[in-house]
């Protein structure tokens, strides 16, 4: 299996505030990711690192062979990463089919495979965005998301915030996407137990830096390992 996305020794953060410290990490094609740690270890700002919004301190970014580590946002995007942001970033203003429409791009995932996946937005595709639920704005969201045909799709805290009935229909359309589908992904989630069962390897992030990188099924099978990086409520 090849690999597709290569992270070596990146350091970054924000303005003079370095976040990350020699991150390494490596994901291959059809391959997820479980990014789990603490709240302020650094999981999203590895992510921005990703899409190219934080100030790069060292390291490099390569990404299908294609060395993305000087890349704009916008180039990385036309290169494959798709981002799922906590805040969601839908079109409040559009409609549920305009927020599809104005973003897609030219491959398998189109608006039909979206509402088939969520068939909630289908039911809603006349609606604008702020009619929806937050449950239906982060199944827009994901949409958006993959109609832009991604390589790599990037989601932080997916079910942050939604009803326990609605974070298990999220949570099956990943399990569809990640194991069906084989789409590569990394995932920043709270619930480590419940991406650990979706994913295949994880990586646990301590003060911007990697302490563990393992296979999700290993970690599952070892809860006093999740325990000690994360917490009882986090591994639960």
């Amino acid at each position: 299996m090849s690999e597709l996305l290569t992270i070596e020794r990146l350091s970054a953060g924000y303005g003079e505030a370095q976040v990350l410290f020699d991150v390494d990490l490596a994901l291959a094609e059809g391959r997820s990711l479980a990014l789990l740690g603490r709240n302020g270890v650094g999981k999203t700002t590895l992510v921005n690192s990703i899409i190219g919004v934080t100030r790069r301190r060292g390291g490099r970014i390569v990404l299908g062979g294609r060395d993305l580590t000087t890349a704009s946002p916008e180039q990385r995007a036309h290169a494959g990463i798709g981002w799922v942001p906590q805040e969601r970033n839908i079109f409040k203003s559009l409609t549920v089919l305009e927020n599809l429409t104005a973003v897609a791009r030219p491959g398998p995932w189109d608006t039909a495979r979206v509402f088939a996946m969520f068939p909630r937005l289908a039911e809603r595709k006349a609606n604008l965005g702020d009619q929806l639920s937050g449950g239906e704005q982060q199944m827009l969201a994901i949409g958006r998301a993959l109609v832009l045909n991604p390589r790599l799709l990037l989601l932080d805290e997916p079910t942050e915030g939604l009803a326990p009935i609605i974070v298990e229909e999220l949570l099956r359309a990943l399990k569809r996407l990640f194991r069906d589908e084989g789409l590569a992904a990394i995932v920043i989630e709270q619930h480590a137990r419940k991406i650990l069962a979706l994913t295949d390897e994880a990586i646990i992030l301590e003060r911007g830096r990697v302490v563990l990188a393992e296979r999700s099924a290993a970690l599952i099978a070892e809860p006093e390992r999740l325990e000690h990086h994360l917490g009882l409520a986090a591994a639960a």
